[in-house]
């Protein structure tokens, strides 16, 4: 019994130090999955952080679906990284209305690959708008373009995109 324990060990051993090794190390040529994905993940985010005079920082419409939503989660993760940023999104516009104070706060639904999780960038329209009457649709698909900036309602910090402006892609 001693003696199948401590095979059992030395094997379980020698699996831990095996995957230690470094992966430039091996004769393959070929890249490895996760060097692929890591290539096309820098190429998205470099794709959206790349701004000339005038244009936006984070162009979440150029991204993959899955990229978009992890980037979105960065934003509400990590706002203080975004502030002052110009921020193009596009997807379902969507409301939520606050009983208790009577408020409507407008979002674009930025959706996840498989479309089981959705994170709503909320966004303020620059110019004096009044909702029902100039507002699109529920899920109609727009773009929207703004500011990113952050703001206090009690105790709960929450982001925005500030003087945005919208576009209706479809209905």
């Amino acid at each position: 019994m001693k003696r199948v324990i401590a095979i059992l060990l030395g094997m379980a051993l020698l699996l831990i130090t095996a995957g230690c090794g470094d992966p430039g190390t091996t004769d393959d040529a070929s890249p490895s999955v996760s060097d692929t994905t890591k290539a096309a993940a820098a190429k998205e985010a470099d794709a959206a952080s790349s701004a000339k005079a005038g244009d936006v920082d984070v162009d979440l419409t150029k991204l993959s679906s899955t990229m978009v939503y992890s980037e979105v989660y960065n934003m509400m993760n990590d706002p203080q990284e975004y502030i002052g940023k110009t921020v193009r999104a596009r997807g379902p516009f969507a409301v939520y209305h606050d009983e208790s104070t009577g408020n409507d706060f407008f979002a674009v639904r930025i959706v996840d690959a498989t479309a089981c999780c959705a994170q709503g960038l909320e966004f303020v329209w620059s110019d004096d708008h009044k909702y029902p009457d100039d507002y699109p649709e529920l899920d109609t698909e727009i773009e929207i373009c703004g500011s990113f900036n952050t703001y206090m309602d009690g105790f709960q910090e929450y982001s925005h995109l500030e003087n945005a402006t919208m576009k209706i892609i479809g209905a």
